[in-house]
């Protein structure tokens, strides 16, 4: 392998890596990877690239962000059709996503304005009135930013967007199975004026990723995916800032005063959005017991009219999982959660990389169903005998990064909201709903910093303090 590498992870002669539509299985492009022996050219111009963002001006990040932003949007459909093709979004969620990115990019481009810091009172210190001063925002550097399949353009958006609005570089590393909508992201940068260093995109293994995971050059690694990974990055970063993003196990409280309608509604679309891969997706429905039946059989009902099929089809409401072995490897969990004792009230069935919209009651709480993050179009129903025992198993799992309630009372509203332990409570709205300007994060194990455009701003930049004595001495100012 050659380890010339440029914005977009080429080399000469390197080996290719296929990309395959989830639903088709065809191969649509191949990218080329780099082994953890390119580390050096890799870290040679994420260095070039730290220096040529800390020199930008805050309007020059400003202006080529919000010059990507329009561009994106004025490319809508080709951005949401090669989100279909690589990750299989319906057409109709594809196109969320990418005017999602949109906004994304643009929030960015006003932090890169606005963020600049603020004065320190420094006279409110007794025995500072003669001191006055302010902090600013600087860069920390080299950002590591790993990135998941599930949302391959505005999660790349989310660590791209205020990375560059805080005058750092970027190395990022793409899910392998959907580097395609980030190549043309970080293209579209720098089209829009961003020097070509300033972000270099790797496409390779896990030891490549650990070798950029370890370098002491890194100062900060952003990552959004698995618990496990999670554990692994922490255990190789060494001394640098860490955010990540670890997945949930979305608990969704419907009480028996909530509008039944309007609940089943949001929940089936918090479930099966994405089909179900999506760390905020509804996982576990906690239903008071006096509406349970009621609830259960309009929500089994309106799972089943959900639409399974291509993608690209104006109609379908559910695409195919990422691939065929993770459907697969789902159905399996399903299965063993009935032999464990759950029954199944809908789903549950395999067609290539297809998983129909499962839904479950009687899970008993020791399955891994119950306890861990599906990420997959699977839903589990479970009766409550009050409000208390509804706050007490939406908290029994270790680690939240959503939770919901359907309500009427706004105290029971809100005490939710102080009880549940998640990094956001949705109320009188599934799980899965996101801003793209509000903190997004997690509680509880694993959670470390938000994203959300001034939040992970405020993350990968650092405060620099200028104080300033006007006693001089005898030679003034």
């Amino acid at each position: 392998m050659s380890d010339t590498i440029t914005h977009t992870g080429a080399e000469v002669g390197a080996e290719m890596a296929p990309v395959r539509n989830p639903y088709t299985g065809e191969i649509i492009a191949s990218v080329p990877t780099v082994g953890a022996t390119a580390i050096g050219s890799v870290l040679q111009q994420a260095g070039r690239g730290r220096r040529t963002a800390a020199a930008l001006s805050r309007a020059s990040r400003a202006s080529v962000l919000e010059r990507t932003s329009r561009l994106v949007e004025q490319r809508a459909e080709s951005f949401a059709r090669l989100i279909v093709s690589e990750a299989g979004k319906t057409i109709t969620q594809a196109r969320k996503e990418v005017a999602r990115a949109v906004n994304t990019l643009s929030l960015s481009a006003a932090e890169a304005r606005r963020n600049a810091g603020e004065v320190v009172p420094f006279d409110s210190y007794e025995g500072s009135e003669n001191r006055q001063g302010w902090f600013t925002r600087e860069p920390l550097g080299i950002i590591a930013a790993i990135t998941p399949f599930n949302d391959p353009l505005n999660l790349v958006a989310h660590k791209l967007g205020p990375a560059i609005a805080g005058g750092n570089a970027v190395i990022l590393k793409p899910s392998a199975l959907t580097p395609l909508s980030a190549l043309r992201l970080v293209d579209t940068l720098v089209e829009a004026g961003l020097p070509e260093e300033v972000v270099t995109v790797v496409n390779g293994d896990a030891d490549i990723a650990a070798a950029i995971v370890a370098a002491p050059d890194v100062r900060m690694v952003s990552f959004t995916g698995g618990f496990a990974t999670g554990e692994a990055i922490s255990r190789t970063a060494g001394l640098k800032k860490l955010a990540m993003d670890l997945g949930g196990n979305a608990p969704v409280i419907v009480m028996d005063d909530a509008d039944l309608d309007e609940a089943v509604r949001s929940c089936v679309s918090g479930a099966f959005w994405a089909a179900g891969q999506n760390c905020i997706g509804t996982q576990r429905i906690l239903i008071a017991h006096q509406v349970y039946e009621r609830f259960r059989d309009a929500f089994v009902r309106r799972t089943t009219l959900l639409r399974v099929g291509d993608p690209l089809d104006e109609n379908t409401d559910v695409g195919p999982m990422i691939t065929r072995q993770a459907a697969l490897a789902v159905r399996a969990k399903v299965d063993a959660a009935v032999q464990e004792g759950a029954i199944l009230l809908c789903g549950n069935e395999v067609s290539g990389s297809l998983y129909t919209p499962t839904v479950l009651e009687g899970v008993p709480a020791t399955s891994s169903i119950w306890q861990e993050e599906a990420f997959a179009p699977v839903v589990v129903l479970q009766p409550v005998e009050s409000f208390e025992h509804a706050i007490e198993q939406a908290n029994a799992i270790d680690y939240s990064l959503h939770a919901g309630i359907f309500t009427a009372r706004l105290d029971r509203a809100l005490t939710a909201a102080r009880l549940l332990e998640a990094g956001g409570v949705m109320i009188n709205d599934s799980s899965d709903y996101r801003f793209d300007a509000m903190p997004f994060g997690g509680f509880k194990y694993g959670s470390m910093g938000r994203e959300g455009v001034r939040f992970a701003f405020e993350e990968m930049t650092q405060p620099k303090v200028v104080c300033v004595n006007h006693l001089l001495g005898d030679s003034g100012l």
